[in-house]
């Protein structure tokens, strides 16, 4: 499923080429997706001016200029793809089953094969209000995301401390790669119980996520499967990865090893894999505790 980072540089994408422009055209191709397409939803967008995006988590909001926003999410599957009309091609396109087209002839498609992506029609007022969006915690890269907020969302939880960042509840936005990747920046196991990340360990843990993130976002998010961003290119932070996806390869904080040389200290095995929560799992057992 697109994390934060993805959903972020998707929606900036979007932004760049809808942002102030009317909506001249759009169409569902079915009746639902994850759940039903709003009442209306045609009609309503149809004369629209794109006033503005905002991202919630791992929810875009398109807000409209007369008061309605378009809440899109992109499932597990999904990929929003924006281009000229021109260019669209003349057969259907597969699995497409939500387009809008803008006066300046742009057309964006959302495609997705397993249709567990959705999109609702939420009053831009009432945004935070929306079934899906108001149990959501913190955002991770706004400043008022710190490491008290942080150490009181955790506090005596007794579930594992990767467990516990993927409740959306606790932080909103990230995932298991992401998870993955900022516990090995702070050192800390992703077994350990979340009640004892509280204090000083979230010093750490918090500004591991805001890097990471923000890294992310900067190399266009993780292109793995499905996600491409909004011009249909791919991510390139998979190519940055310090321990997903690396199973048996030299962790980067073991310098013998990493080296080659053979010297490492006995008990450095490299970067291990396991399953976690029904999830896989990539972390360096000597470096992070």
């Amino acid at each position: 499923m697109p994390e934060l980072p993805e959903v972020e540089t998707v929606m900036r994408g979007l932004a760049a080429v809808l942002d102030g422009q009317a909506i001249r055209a759009a169409s569902i191709a079915r009746p639902d997706m994850r759940w039903p397409f709003p009442d209306g939803l045609v009609e309503r967008l149809v004369g629209a001016r794109v006033a503005g995006f905002r991202r919630r988590g791992k929810y875009m909001l398109m807000r409209l200029s007369g008061g309605d926003s378009l809440l899109i999410h992109l499932g597990m599957s999904g990929r929003m793809v924006a281009r000229p009309a021109a260019d669209r091609p003349n057969a259907p396109v597969a699995h497409e089953h939500f387009t809008l087209e803008t006066e300046a002839g742009i057309h964006v498609g959302f495609v997705d094969p397993r249709r567990f992506g959705c999109v609702d029609l939420v009053p831009t007022a009432a945004e935070d209000g929306h079934r899906l969006l108001a149990g959501l915690g913190p955002e991770p890269l706004e400043d008022a995301f710190t490491p008290a907020v942080l150490s009181a969302a955790l506090s005596g939880r007794q579930t594992p401390i990767k467990a516990a960042l993927l409740d959306q509840k606790v932080v909103a936005g990230l995932g298991n790669i992401y998870v993955s990747e900022a516990l090995y920046r702070a050192g800390l196991s992703p077994r350990r119980l979340a009640a004892s990340v509280a204090g000083a360990r979230s010093r750490r843990l918090v500004p591991a996520i805001k890097a990471v993130l923000q890294e992310s976002i900067a190399a266009g998010g993780s292109s793995l499967r499905d996600y491409v961003q909004a011009d249909g290119g791919i991510g390139f932070f998979q190519e940055r990865f310090k321990v997903y996806d690396r199973e048996g390869q030299p962790c980067e904080h073991c310098p013998n090893l990493a080296a080659g040389s053979g010297a490492g200290p006995p008990d450095c095995p490299g970067i291990r894999r396991f399953v976690q929560s029904g999830r896989a799992t990539f972390h360096c057992p000597r470096t992070q505790r």
